[in-house]
C-alpha cells in the first residue's frame, strides 16, 4: 500500500474534512482518530455515520465495519455491508474496539487510488485462499 507522504496527506486531509463537516460525534472522531490502524485509513460520514476506506478515492470500498449514532450517546456497529450488524457499543471506544477486531487482513495503510486499484493491489500481494479450487486449466 501507498505510505509516501502524499498518501498521508491524503488521508489527514481526509480526517480534518470529517472533523469539520459536523456530521460525526466529536467524541467519536477523537476516538477513532486515536486508535492508529483506524488513523491510517480513509475516514467518511454519511447520515452521521463513520465510515473508513482502504482507498482515498471514492468510490470507496466497504470491507471495514462503520459507526453509526445511536440512542442516549451509545453506537450502533454495521457492516461492512449495510445488511450486516455487529452490536452495540455504550461508549466510543468500545465501538473503535469493536471495528479493530473485524478488520480485514493486511489492513494497513489506505490505498492512494480507487477501489479497482485496491483490489488490483490486493490480488497481486495477498495469498491465495487456500480453501479456494484450483482452476482445471483442461476444462477448457
Amino acid at each position: 500500500m501507498d505510505t509516501t507522504p502524499s498518501g498521508h496527506a491524503l488521508v489527514e486531509a481526509g480526517w480534518q474534512k470529517v472533523r469539520s463537516d459536523g456530521r460525526v460525534r466529536p467524541e467519536l472522531l477523537e476516538a477513532a482518530y486515536a486508535e492508529p490502524r483506524l488513523r491510517h485509513l480513509f475516514p467518511w460520514t454519511g447520515m452521521g455515520e463513520l465510515h473508513f476506506s482502504r482507498c482515498t478515492e471514492w468510490p470507496w470500498v466497504w470491507d471495514v465495519p462503520y459507526i453509526q449514532p445511536a440512542a442516549n450517546g451509545e453506537y450502533w456497529v454495521s457492516g461492512p455491508m449495510r445488511s450486516e450488524s455487529v452490536g452495540p457499543a455504550a461508549t466510543p471506544q468500545q465501538a473503535v474496539a469493536m471495528v479493530v477486531d473485524r478488520l480485514p487482513p493486511n489492513c494497513g495503510p489506505a490505498l492512494v487510488g480507487t477501489r479497482e486499484e485496491l483490489a488490483a493491489h490486493d490480488a497481486a500481494t495477498l495469498p491465495m485462499n487456500p480453501e479456494a479450487p484450483t482452476p482445471n486449466p483442461s476444462a477448457n
